[in-house]
C-alpha cells in the first residue's frame, strides 16, 4: 500500500544519531548465542549494536511489506525477557520483496543500523532495523508472538522525559521508562505487534491511506469525536497513526468520531510522517458515527458577518468551485465580508510569469451566485510573481469578497504589490492610504511569504478595516514525536515578525483612532496559546475571537491526531466590546471527502 509516510526519503545513518554519517562500519559477529532480538534494541533508542553484524538471530515473522521503497518484515522473539524496557520485535530492511510469510520461524543475519525517516536534519527519532541481510527460514506455520495491547491503561499521561541538555536535547541516549512516559511506551514496543480495540478515528483518512486513531477515548475529546490540541506542554499521548499491510482499496475510508469496531493489530513502525504508526495486518471493521458537517446561523440585519476560508490553492482548472460555492452559501450563509486564502493565478502551478486571478475570482463568484447566493464582488492585489510562496507558479495570495447589497468598500487608489499601505486621518477618523493596500511587503517578515491584504469596508455608515492574513507555514518544524524533546519550532521566527508587523499596523489605526473596528483574519498557522497569537494581541491591539468558544470546540484544522487551530479572527477592543457570536464551521477538517483541509471561521457582531 504506497504511502508517503512509508517512503525511504533518507539514507541510513548508524552510531550516533546527530550525526550526518551514513556510512557502515563493520566489525566482528555478534553470534546468536549472545544477541537476541531485545539485545539489539538495547534499553535507549539507539541499539548497542548500530554498526555491527549480527548472526542467527532467531525470531518469528509477524508482519511483510511488499510496497514502497521500504519493503522487508518485522520479526519477534516469543520469548521475551523481563526488562519492559526491551522491544522484542525489529524489522529487517529487505529492499525487494521478502521471501518470507508471516509465521515462519526464521534466523536472520546482517547489519544493524539506525534508519532515520526524514534524514537527520529532520530531528527525527531513529528506527532499529537489520539491513545486508541473509535470512533462513526455518520452519512454517507458527503461532505468533502474542500481541501487546495500547489502551488507556498501558500508555501513560505524560509524553516524553525532556532532553539530554548535554546532547542538544536528543532523547536518544535516555535510558527508556515505558512506564512513566508516552513515548517511551512506544519505543519499547518498536517492531513488535501491537493491538488497538474499538478505537476512535481523530484523523479522517487522507489520500495517503492513513489515519489517526487515539486510545484513550476520553483524552481531550471534543463532541465532534475528535482530540484538542490546547497547550504545548499537554500532549495527547493517545494518539496513532494507522496504515496497512493489506490492499490499499480495503482501507477504511473514514471521518472523525468512526470507530474501528474490534481489534486493529500490526507491528510498531516509526516513519517520517507521524512517528509511531501501527502497519496493521488485521483492520477493525468501520463503525460510521454520522458526522455531519456543520451550517453556522445567518446573520441578523445589523450583524456584519466577516469569514475567513482557505480554500486550498484553487485555480481555474479545479473541479471544486462548486463546492467551495456551495459551502459559502449554505454552510456559512453568505457572510458579508470573505477573506480568502490561496486564492492562485489564472493558470495554476504553471510557471509563465501569469499573476493575475480574476478568471479564478469570476469562476468562483459565478458558482456562488449558481449555488443561489449573492453577486460578491472582490478586491484584491496581484503578488510579484514567485515572491509569495507556495505551490511554484500558483502566486497564492489572499482576496476580500463582499456582498454590495450589505457592505461597501472604500477604494482608495496606490495600492500595488510593492507599495506599503498606511494609516492617515480623514474627517477625523482613521483611513487607509490605499484600500485595498498591502503592509510592509518589503519588509523581511514577507520574504517568500504571502503579505497582509488591508481593505477598509462600510456597514451601516460604520467603516471597519479588514486585514486578510496568510502567515508562513509550519514547513521545516520538528514533529512531536522528533528525538529533540521539546521539539524546536523554526517556523515560528518568521510567522512572529508578521506578527509584529500587523500587531503594529493595527496600532497604527488605533493611535489614530481609538475606537476604530479592526479585524485581523486568515490562515494564521499558528495556535490560539502560542507565541505569535500572543504578539498579534500585543498591548491588547486585537484578541483572538476562537478564544470565546469552549476549549473543547477551538479548532480549525486537523493534523496527526490533534483538532488545532490554525485559523484566526482577531479584533480590536471596540468590536469585542459591542459583542461578538464566533463559529469554527466544521464542513471539511473532520472528513475524508474534503475539498480543502481547513474549517472557515465566521464572526457576526455589529458594529
Amino acid at each position: 500500500m504506497p504511502s508517503k509516510s512509508s517512503a525511504r526519503l533518507a539514507a541510513l545513518t548508524v552510531a550516533a544519531v546527530c550525526s550526518t554519517v551514513s556510512t557502515v562500519v563493520l566489525t566482528a559477529p555478534a553470534h546468536a548465542d549472545s544477541v537476541r532480538i531485545h539485545d539489539i534494541q538495547g534499553t535507549t533508542r539507539v541499539s548497542p549494536f548500530a554498526g555491527r553484524q549480527v548472526t542467527d538471530v532467531t525470531g518469528v515473522v509477524t508482519g511483510v511489506r511488499t510496497y514502497g521503497s521500504s519493503k522487508g518484515f518485522w520479526f519477534q522473539d516469543p520469548d521475551a525477557d523481563d526488562d519492559p524496557a526491551t522491544s522484542e520485535g525489529v524489522f529487517v530492511f529487505t529492499g525487494s520483496a521478502p521471501k518470507v510469510a508471516v509465521g515462519d520461524a526464521v534466523t536472520v543475519s546482517g547489519t544493524v543500523s539506525e534508519y532515520v525517516p526524514g534524514g537527520t536534519s529532520s530531528g527525527n527519532q531513529s528506527l532499529t532495523e537489520i539491513g545486508r541481510a541473509t535470512v533462513t527460514v526455518v520452519s512454517s506455520g507458527n503461532a505468533l508472538p502474542a500481541e501487546t495491547v495500547l489502551d488507556a491503561r498501558s500508555v501513560p499521561d505524560a509524553y516524553t522525559p525532556a532532553g539530554d541538555p548535554a546532547a542538544n536535547g536528543s532523547v536518544n541516549g535516555l535510558t527508556l521508562e515505558p512506564g512513566k512516559y508516552a513515548l517511551d511506551r512506544y519505543e519499547s514496543l518498536e517492531g513488535m505487534t501491537v493491538r488497538v480495540s474499538d478505537a476512535r478515528v481523530v484523523t479522517a483518512t487522507d489520500p495517503y491511506t492513513e489515519l489517526w486513531v487515539t486510545v484513550k477515548p476520553h483524552e481531550n475529546a471534543n463532541r465532534r469525536g475528535g482530540t484538542v490540541y490546547g497547550s504545548y506542554t499537554s500532549q495527547n499521548t493517545g494518539r496513532l497513526q494507522i496504515q496497512s499491510l493489506g490492499a490499499t482499496a480495503a482501507f477504511p475510508t473514514a471521518n472523525v468520531g468512526d470507530r474501528l469496531a474490534g481489534a486493529t493489530a500490526g507491528p510498531l513502525d516509526y516513519n517520517q510522517y507521524g512517528g509511531y504508526t501501527l502497519v496493521a495486518n488485521r483492520i477493525g471493521t468501520l463503525d460510521e458515527g454520522g458526522l455531519e458537517r456543520e451550517t453556522t446561523r445567518r446573520q441578523g440585519r445589523g450583524e456584519l458577518a466577516v469569514a475567513t476560508y482557505n480554500v486550498e490553492n484553487l485555480d481555474p482548472g479545479d473541479a471544486t468551485f462548486a463546492d467551495h460555492a456551495a459551502a459559502i452559501v449554505h454552510n456559512l450563509r453568505s457572510p458579508d465580508i470573505v477573506s480568502l486564502e490561496e486564492i492562485q493565478d489564472n493558470n495554476g502551478a504553471k510557471d509563465d510569469g501569469t499573476v493575475a486571478a480574476d478568471q479564478t475570482l469570476g469562476k468562483l463568484t459565478d458558482a456562488i451566485v449558481a449555488a443561489g447566493g449573492p453577486r460578491y464582488e472582490w478586491r484584491g492585489i496581484d503578488p510579484v510573481n514567485d515572491q509569495d510562496g507556495g505551490e511554484p507558479g500558483g502566486n497564492i495570495r489572499q482576496v476580500f469578497l463582499f456582498n454590495p447589497e450589505r457592505v461597501s468598500f472604500t477604494d482608495r487608489a496606490g495600492g500595488d504589490a510593492t507599495t506599503a499601505v498606511g494609516v492617515t486621518r480623514h474627517h477625523g477618523k482613521a483611513a487607509l492610504t490605499a484600500s485595498p493596500g498591502r503592509i510592509d511587503p518589503a519588509a523581511a517578515a514577507w520574504e517568500h511569504s504571502r503579505k497582509p491584504l488591508a481593505g477598509e469596508f462600510v456597514f451601516r455608515g460604520r467603516t471597519v478595516f479588514v486585514i486578510a492574513n496568510h502567515f508562513a507555514s509550519k514547513g521545516g518544524d520538528q514533529g512531536l514525536t522528533a528525538q529533540y524533546q521539546p521539539p524546536a519550532r523554526s517556523s515560528e521566527d518568521q510567522r512572529h515578525l508578521q506578527a509584529a508587523s500587523v500587531n503594529a499596523f493595527v496600532k497604527d489605526v488605533l493611535k489614530t483612532q481609538k475606537n476604530a473596528d479592526v479585524i485581523a483574519l486568515g490562515d494564521i498557522n499558528d495556535f490560539e496559546f502560542s507565541g505569535t497569537a500572543r504578539l498579534l494581541e500585543d498591548g491588547g491591539a486585537l484578541w483572538s475571537a476562537i478564544k470565546s468558544l469552549p476549549k473543547s470546540e477551538r479548532y480549525t484544522y486537523d493534523y496527526q491526531g490533534n483538532s488545532q487551530v490554525l485559523d484566526q479572527i482577531l479584533v480590536s477592543p471596540s468590536i469585542r466590546r459591542h459583542g461578538l457570536a464566533y463559529d469554527s464551521v466544521h464542513i471539511n477538517a473532520e472528513f475524508a471527502d474534503q475539498i480543502s483541509d481547513h474549517d472557515p471561521q465566521v464572526l457576526r457582531f455589529r458594529p
